[in-house]
């Protein structure tokens, strides 16, 4: 497959990529499963990932081979909980695994690096390529108020994975991924 990298990039990295972004945005079955209807434009994918910081999210990009195949993000942190979210932007990347793979690496960041409890996932019903990705990784459904907190949408599935299911789900992974996280 290749070498697999996930980093949190600079504003300035995002920017060497808002064109691919957006076309990741806006690839209509992309937009449908994130619940968008308004196109993306380079400015926006720029601000989205502002936004995210400023409310203490933690963003990433994800390569395969030197090159941007989507992006992935820890959102709403609090009280030892997140939401994550991913997209495999071109489709013809998508299907691969290459989903679950950035999702595992992710979420080793976000049980160690970060020190987080539990990671929740909010996913539209339609959407069941997603929801393989996370029953893969652990996930199982959650329909707790605070599990639906992290909810995008009213008719989404929430889902949460804790840290230790993760931590002895993916042992053997954990044990192979090298966490390089700026300012944790």
């Amino acid at each position: 497959m290749g070498e697999l990298v996930a980093m949190e990039p600079a504003l300035t990295d995002v920017a060497a990529h808002a064109g691919e972004l957006a076309a990741g945005y806006n690839d209509p079955e992309n937009a449908r499963h994130m619940g968008h209807f308004e196109p993306f434009t380079k400015t926006d994918v720029i601000a989205h990932y502002a936004s995210m910081r400023a409310e203490g999210g933690r963003t990433f990009l994800l390569y395969l081979q030197d090159s941007l195949v989507g992006d992935a993000d820890l959102r709403g942190m609090r009280d030892g909980a997140a939401e994550f979210a991913f997209m495999i932007g071109a489709p013809g990347q998508q299907g691969k695994g290459l989903g679950t793979k950035f999702a595992l690496m992710v979420h080793a960041c976000a049980f160690t690096a970060l020190a987080l409890d539990r990671v929740y996932a909010s996913i539209a019903p339609t959407n069941g390529a997603s929801r393989r990705v996370f029953e893969k990784l652990g996930y199982t459904v959650d329909g707790s108020r605070e599990a639906r907190t992290f909810a995008d949408e009213p008719g989404d599935v929430t889902m949460v994975i804790r840290r230790p299911t993760f931590e002895r789900t993916h042992a053997a992974a954990l044990g192979q991924l090298r966490i390089d996280v700026v300012g944790a």
